[in-house]
């Protein structure tokens, strides 16, 4: 006998387990339809429709609080559990339990079935959940010939996945909060250490300590498993962080000829985003061989007085930020051209200094990346634990369905 159904056996005494279909167990409702027109941020109630969300705010509630609901229409199968009042439309599933269930047993059963529920949608568009799919599913009651005693079982099955809820929750808040601090804190000594007296220190514009090329061409469709490395202008924002050795994309050897060439401590700055945030931002490439880049990019080759690293440090500073905006262009696509890239300044100290910089901000960086990318990793390890144990209290011996 495995270990999960040596827990549950613990957990039951002895006692038998019987599997009843939803739809007789419990009542199973859509809501009722209102309107986008009817809704209004204003309103106190939320309406839960096709979605995960709300899609917007009414006046009256026809649910009351800690309801289980399922999407029929949209999201088809996604169980919820809603702990306000609220108005549930009509492409949503109500779900009350008997006196025989817990209400949060019965989600905690739901919900450890989630790719069940999802599996039973169809495939029309839109997706949709058929009422006799939900009635049928099957939900285990333990020592049904004791009503008392089941629900003694399901509430200790509760508070002990309640726990796991809770621990989980907290772990999470707390690894956000640590990120959130450092990054502050990294923010802030980046932001100091770019605050250097302008009547001490000469500022210069980019086009005087550099060359800026700005890029043409390379599609997505250009890429290839292998080939030279190429770095694209929307990688920029979205995959790379302040330099990189190793490129995400490559193209053939015939496409680089068409391309700009991008050198070991060359910066990478795009150009256009559809946000001002990601216009600007820069990635140093310190690769052995050489790259391509294309267009929506310009490619800054520093001089002997500008490190590229310390460039790339510097366009992530407000500093740097207030110049761009004043030079941005546009509304729904922003850009900032090469020409106008080459108008921003920049102080200037000893490259001994810039170096001194670099390498607080690079320690700085390890250490928001390194929490940056363990948080989803404990996580996701954390979710596994806790599906583990919800797993382990949820396995009942399976026999025939009795209705």
């Amino acid at each position: 006998m495995n270990k999960t159904l040596q827990y549950i056996d613990k957990l039951l005494e002895g006692a038998d387990v019987e599997w009843k279909t939803l739809g007789v167990v419990a009542s199973v409702n859509r809501g009722h339809r209102v309107t986008k027109r009817e809704l209004s941020p204003e309103k106190h109630y939320p309406v839960y429709s096709g979605g995960v969300s709300p899609m917007g705010y009414f006046d009256k509630y026809n649910q009351e609080a800690n309801t289980i609901t399922i999407v029929k229409y949209g999201t088809a199968g996604f169980v919820n559990f809603i702990t306000e009042k609220f108005w549930a439309n009509d492409v949503c599933y109500c779900v009350k339990p008997s006196s025989i269930l817990n209400n949060k047993y019965l989600l905690y059963i739901l919900k450890n079935n989630q790719n069940q529920i999802n599996s039973l949608a169809t495939d029309a568009i839109p997706a949709h959940l058929p009422t006799e799919a939900i009635n049928g599913l099957q939900i285990p009651i333990p020592c049904p010939e004791n009503p008392k005693k089941s629900l003694e079982i399901q509430t200790e099955i509760v508070r002990i996945l309640d726990t796991f809820t809770e621990l989980t929750a907290e772990l999470t808040a707390e690894l956000t909060a640590e990120l959130t601090a450092r990054c502050k804190q990294y923010n802030y000594y980046r932001e100091a250490l770019f605050s250097f007296d302008v009547n001490e220190l000469e500022c210069k514009s980019l086009g005087e300590i550099g060359e800026l090329v700005r890029g043409s061409g390379l599609p997505k469709v250009d890429f290839t498993e292998i080939g030279v490395p190429a770095i694209h202008y929307g990688q920029i924002y979205t995959y790379y962080k302040t330099f990189t050795t190793e490129t995400k994309s490559f193209v053939s050897p015939e496409t680089a000829k068409k391309l700009k060439k991008v050198d070991t401590g060359d910066v990478i700055i795009t150009n256009t985003s559809e946000n001002l945030e990601d216009v600007g931002k820069a990635v140093v490439y310190l690769g052995k061989e050489q790259a391509v880049t294309g267009g929506h990019a310009t490619i800054f080759k520093p001089s002997k007085v500008i490190s590229g690293k310390y460039l790339a440090y510097f366009t992530q500073t407000e500093r740097c930020a207030s110049q761009k905006r004043k030079l941005a262009k546009g509304t729904k696509v922003i850009d900032v051209s090469a020409n106008d890239l080459a108008k921003i300044k920049i102080p200037v100290p000893s490259p001994e200094e810039q170096a001194r910089i670099v390498s607080i901000l690079d320690n700085f960086d390890t250490l928001t990346s390194s929490l940056n990318d363990g948080l989803p990793k404990e996580i996701e390890l954390r979710k596994k634990q806790y599906e583990y144990y919800r797993d382990l209290l949820l396995t009942f011996p399976k026999e025939e369905i009795k209705a």
